[in-house]
């Protein structure tokens, strides 16, 4: 390196403050290069990766490590100038990555800060911050009853819980397009959501709040509201929650879903066809600024989100607010360790003190799980830069403006009626936070992205703020607005100047990226299992046997054949291609693919009957749990996957490499699966075009499965339950039948049917214990018990589908949702023709003829056909949002 010219700092390197005593990396840096800092020569002892930092001085052990002038580690040993600045956490993931740099061999600082405490003694409230006695405006759609001005006009499909996710998707997807000849609806989208399909739930306020919240949002011109009529969060719970709330100025209907999806489809279609003439008739007109309510967010943050984006996002917001109107500031754990940044400048002590509460609280909540809020930057955030949650809360902070105080804290989605500056309690799940946001009022989004993360709303535009010139470039087609223009020299002026103006553009119907794109998710805070601390020793990982439990089978086994298929050792009924999200960020691109690559002609050389995908929830923002792992990794196993592709977003804590070690645990082989990223391979298009060639390349490879006859010893089947089971000796039966002739039968530990005559006919009386954990697969054939940490249906499903059942029997008497993979065959005990069986005069025959049916394709259940499907990935007792 001796014969190298120096570098100068400023090219590259940054410093927040002048008084940080660590820097920047704006680019890659090689180990042994020189920079130029001052009067000083800095040599760095490794290579440094952009966004992570190094010394600028010497530090010695003990000393506070400083960026933004505040203190985020000590150092644990003496740090020369030039040195990686790296903490054990991030040692940790950048040796998970496979990278090829030689790392340092040790941690030199650790995460440590000391607790704030207010001064309310020698507090001073901050001054109101001066408004412009101009105006500026924007083309927005008024609204009656003091619900605002809207930058948007569309109706919504609001489900109450997470067992109507289903219909309002189906629903949704049966009026795509109708608003096309309507010039000012601007769509028609199904909020679907996880909570409250289990009963009591502990987030029940919030999650009520948030729904009415929706429900009145200014951006929604009509709301159809379903239920089933029966759950514990239902429509006449949320009409009574919602006697303050202006719903009369908001065209709506309450709807329960009845026996027959279909004509309840048609009723929804009735519904809403009739309210389009009179929200078309609604109309924009200029309405001043001081409307605009904007929710300020990030999420794949990097070291450059506190530089530039949040900054930049901060500078407009402060122009909003001295134009009258307001700004939301969200995510609780996300600014611990900022306490003295985000209260530098506050209206009074109450709402000081109001605001370390919800810090406080937070704490405790994920307390009780086990958890801890420094837990909250994901794998991705660490290798961008950012290496504990005190670098991410004082970059998330600078989302206010220095000149702006602190007005008003407020809970999650509590109604903004003021104007001003609000911090909104949150957890740093970005979609759970946003959901809160748009319920307290916000009509625009502002999301600062480091890594590029591609997330939407549905019915509230986001404008996506990407921090660095080099990833805008990247990601130009998914983003918005390029803050690494400010980086590059261009005064935050100008930039911000531009951004207004783009937002008001936004704002006024301009489309933005993501609308653009048509892709949005909603995710709402996540209910919590535990109300105060317990031992949580009860709830450590238990191993089970995954040894079947033995039964009952003095019966005879009916004769059957049943056309399947054999690849190598193993015998299916059906072959897919499946595209596995990593996250909840990458499912709906996963989802975009899959709908390609049907209407691909390779389908048509193939032995895969189709492709599909398991969108979740999970992966970004929530306490990685043992349950998520073995979810996806027991559908990536299961029978009926020929070929699998991992799709990442690029930024989420369970990302590829996360996969391909978790992988080890299972002797699965990396090789054998695809690997995409959305934000490493270039964005939507390119990395959905990475996705059909490789699955392209797959299937001219393949070998084809061979037509074989199979028999019930060949079955592998899941029983559901909703509710009492009258005919519980014909289940018993049929699973006599089933694992007399060498097959396998699973059911859940909860289920109804472990509590009537199914016991003591089977001979289990005193053997109800679980033999496989929740999405454990099952390596032996016979009789199953899961243990199953939750009650939500779809949860249920999607543990029970991981254990490589290839057909699931669901007693119910109203059609549920089914399973987007795994065929559900849904009987009735009353005769409900609604249902795939209404059970008659030969019970056991009619389940044997359906299940045969099904597994040799002749008979294709309902929920399949109408597309009532839902997956959902629980959280466990222990997991918790984060």
């Amino acid at each position: 390196m001796d014969n190298i010219m120096p570098l100068a700092f400023d090219d590259v390197a940054r410093l927040p403050v002048p008084a940080d005593n660590v820097a920047i990396a704006t680019q890659k840096l090689s180990a042994g290069e020189s920079i130029h800092y001052g009067d000083n020569l800095l040599t760095l002892s490794h290579t440094i990766l952009v966004g992570h930092r190094f010394a600028i001085r010497d530090i010695a052990i003990g000393e506070a490590l400083l960026s933004w002038e505040q203190t985020f580690g000590i150092a644990t040993k003496p740090i020369k100038a030039g040195d990686y600045v790296i903490n054990a956490d991030v040692l940790k993931e950048l040796r998970r990555r496979s990278l090829e740099i030689n790392l340092p061999h040790e941690a030199n600082f650790q995460n440590d800060l000391e607790h704030y405490q207010f001064d309310e003694a020698n507090f001073v409230p901050a001054s109101p911050l001066p408004r412009y006695e101009d105006s500026k405006t924007f083309m927005g759609y008024p609204r009656n009853g003091g619900r605002g001005v809207g930058t948007r006009n569309t109706i919504i499909l609001l489900g109450m819980t997470s067992l109507v996710s289903g219909y309002v998707r189906k629903l949704e997807s049966q009026l795509q397009g109708i608003t096309d000849e309507y010039s000012n609806i601007d769509g028609i989208v199904a909020i679907a959501h996880t909570e409250g399909g289990h009963g009591h739930s502990n987030n029940e306020d919030l999650l009520l709040r948030t729904l009415a919240g929706f429900a009145v949002h200014p951006n929604v011109g009509a709301v159809l509201i379903v239920d089933y009529g029966h759950e514990h969060i239902n429509n006449q719970l949320l009409k009574d929650y919602m006697a303050d709330y202006p719903l009369e100025h908001v065209h709506h209907d309450f709807m329960s879903l009845s026996t027959s999806f279909e004509d309840d489809i048609e009723r929804g279609k009735s519904i809403v066809l009739n309210w389009l003439e009179t929200v078309n008739a609604m109309e924009r007109s200029p309405q001043a600024l001081s409307n605009l309510k904007i929710a300020l967010q990030c999420g794949g943050s990097d070291a450059f989100s506190g530089v530039s984006g949040n900054p930049l996002a901060s500078w407009v917001a402060k122009e909003v607010i001295q134009y009258g109107g307001s700004a939301n500031l969200a995510e609780t754990d996300e600014l611990i360790g900022a306490e003295t940044y985000v209260l530098d400048k506050v209206r009074d002590s109450a709402t000081a003190k109001k605001f370390l509460s919800f810090v406080e609280r937070f704490k405790e909540r994920v307390g009780w799980h086990g958890h801890s809020a420094e837990g909250n930057p994901s794998g991705g955030n660490k290798f961008r830069g950012l290496y504990n949650i005190y670098l991410k809360s004082l970059g998330a902070a600078t989302k206010r403006h220095p000149d702006v105080p602190l007005d008003y804290v407020i809970d999650y989605s509590e109604r903004m009626d003021e104007s001003g500056y609000y911090f909104m309690d949150s957890p740093g799940n970005d979609l759970e936070s946003i959901a809160g946001q748009v319920a307290s009022g916000c009509n625009m989004i502002f999301f600062v992205t480091g890594n590029g993360s591609i997330t939407n709303f549905p019915f509230v535009p986001t404008v996506k703020i990407v921090t660095t010139t080099a990833r805008y470039d990247l990601l130009a087609d998914d983003m918005d607005v390029n803050a690494g223009a400010y980086l590059d020299g261009t005064p935050i002026d100008t930039v911000g100047a531009e951004t207004l103006q783009y937002t008001i553009d936004v704002a006024s119907g301009q489309l933005s990226v993501g609308e653009k794109a048509g892709h949005s998710q909603v995710q709402i805070w996540r209910d919590w299992q535990l109300t105060q601390p317990i031992d949580l020793d009860q709830f450590q990982s238990i191993d089970y046997s995954g040894k079947a439990i033995p039964i009952n089978t003095d019966v005879s086994v009916p004769a059957r054949s049943i056309p399947m298929l054999k690849d190598g050792t193993i015998v299916t009924s059906q072959q897919v291609g499946l595209i596995l999200p990593t996250s909840l960020c990458s499912g709906q691109i996963a989802k975009m693919c899959v709908e390609t690559l049907n209407k691909h002609p390779m389908l048509e050389q193939s032995s895969i009957s189709r492709f599909v995908t398991l969108t979740h929830t999970e992966g970004c923002g929530g306490s990685t749990n043992q349950e998520f792992q073995d979810t996806l990794l027991g559908y990536l196993g299961h029978p009926f996957v020929k070929h699998a592709l991992l799709l990442e977003h690029g930024c989420e804590a369970t990302h590829n490499d996360y996969f391909r070690h978790a992988m080890d645990a299972r002797a699965y082989h990396p090789d054998d699966y695809g690997w995409a990223s959305i934000q490493l391979d270039g964005g939507i298009q390119a990395v959905m075009q990475k996705m059909v060639t490789w699955f392209e390349r797959q299937i001219a490879e393949e070998t084809p499965a061979q037509p074989i006859s199979a028999s019930l010893g060949d079955v592998r089947l899941a029983i559901i339950s909703s509710g009492d089971v009258a005919q519980a000796s014909v289940f018993a039966d049929l699973t006599q039948s089933i694992i007399k002739a060498g097959g396998t039968v699973l059911i859940s530990e909860q289920d109804a049917l472990l509590k009537t005559d199914f016991v003591e006919q089977l001979g289990i009386a005193d053997k109800i214990y679980p033999s496989v954990a929740y999405a454990q697969a099952i390596t032996e054939d016979g009789f199953h018990i899961m243990a199953m940490p939750t009650r939500d249906r779809g949860e249920i499903l999607t543990g029970l589908g991981a254990s490589g059942v290839e057909l699931i029997l669901s007693i119910s008497e109203k059609p549920m949702s089914g399973h987007p993979m795994i065929p559900v065959l849904q009987v009735s005990e009353s005769g409900n023709s609604g249902m795939d069986i209404a059970l008659g005069d030969n019970p056991l025959e009619e389940l044997l003829d359906g299940i045969v049916d099904t597994l040799s394709g002749a008979y294709v259940p309902k929920a399949v056909r109408s597309g009532n499907v839902n997956f959902q990935v629980t959280r466990g007792l222990l997991g918790v949002s984060l």
